[in-house]
């Protein structure tokens, strides 16, 4: 049996909770949906699961047929956001006639400052009230916004509200190497990868530069340097241990596997592979560019080490 998807991750709004789906289009910044939200603070910077771990607990519903290929909302689809003691927001996928988006300014997401489209004084009230802190809800600015993925690895490449990379791509076997070293198995959702596949070997997605997902090819461009958010039960919104990030640094760090040569990466912890997908630099929604579960992942281009 060869490698094949297993499973498939959206997350609208950054660092909330993401949604499993049976298949997700492919659009010019990644799956269609994936991080097109972020909860910003006072200044405009946006807030992540590293500041307010309570975010795991944000959970997002999007109408069923917004994942297949031909899908347009109409007044009557909206992004459902739910939270423990919160009364359910709704968030229109399109302005109503007459009613005019409001672009700010200000937006900053790691090196990237734009502007963004706010969702207004009710979603900004929800967010304000459950972190207990000034948030707003904006979403990306598709007419003017244009965010670039680092050009040292991909050049050309675009992403939304991703902390780098359109496409985070992680495998069942380093899942199941991981938590063989630890004493309390870890779920996959700590990782909040895009892509789960099966039936390759512990950590093969390491060696992965360039594969084929249905008629999408993809491009292997840099392991995935883990932050904090590991640590956090994604199903209790708190840091419970230091694990499973204690366990990677011991067989997963820069030290181990020197997938740079760069001083930079000195401490960091490495888990999944960040991806390009090589056809959407021309691609919109509704073209047919698809990866749906089930489908067979072909490697077209390995690299013998990492640090290649």
């Amino acid at each position: 049996m060869g490698v094949a998807v297993k499973s498939i991750y959206v997350y609208p709004i950054k660092s909330c909770g993401g949604i499993s789906v049976a298949e997700a289009p492919i659009c010019s910044t990644g799956f269609r949906w994936d991080r097109q939200w972020v909860v910003v603070n006072s200044k405009g910077r946006a807030y992540t699961q590293r500041v307010e771990p309570k975010l795991a607990l944000v959970q997002t519903q999007l109408p069923h047929e917004a994942f297949s290929h031909h899908y347009q909302p109409n007044n009557h689809s909206f992004l459902e956001i739910k939270a423990p003691g919160m009364q359910v927001l709704k968030v229109p996928l399109v302005k109503s006639i007459g009613s005019a988006e409001k672009v700010v300014d200000g937006i900053s997401v790691w090196e990237w400052n734009g502007s963004a489209v706010d969702e207004g004084a009710a979603a900004a009230q929800w967010f304000s009230n459950y972190l207990g802190n000034p948030a707003r809800l904006v979403r990306f600015n598709h007419v003017s916004g244009v965010r670039k993925v680092e050009a040292d690895y991909a050049p050309g490449y675009n992403v939304m509200f991703a902390d780098m990379y359109p496409f985070l791509l992680l495998s069942q076997g380093s899942m199941d190497a991981l938590n063989a070293r630890l004493k309390e198995s870890v779920p996959v959702n700590r990782f909040r990868p895009n892509i789960l596949v099966d039936g390759c070997e512990a950590f093969s997605e390491d060696g992965w530069r360039e594969m084929k997902i249905n008629n999408a090819t993809f491009k292997g461009v840099k392991l995935c340097s883990r932050c904090k958010v590991p640590t956090i039960n994604q199903e209790t919104g708190k840091a419970a241990s230091s694990e499973p990030t204690d366990a990677l640094r011991a067989f997963r760090s820069d030290k181990a596997l020197r997938p740079y040569d760069n001083n930079s990466n000195k401490g960091k912890v490495y888990f999944g592979q960040n991806m390009v997908c090589a056809d959407s630099l021309a691609t919109k929604p509704g073209n047919g560019k698809t990866v749906k579960v089930g489908d067979t992942l072909l490697v077209l281009q390995i690299t013998s080490s990492p640090a290649a």
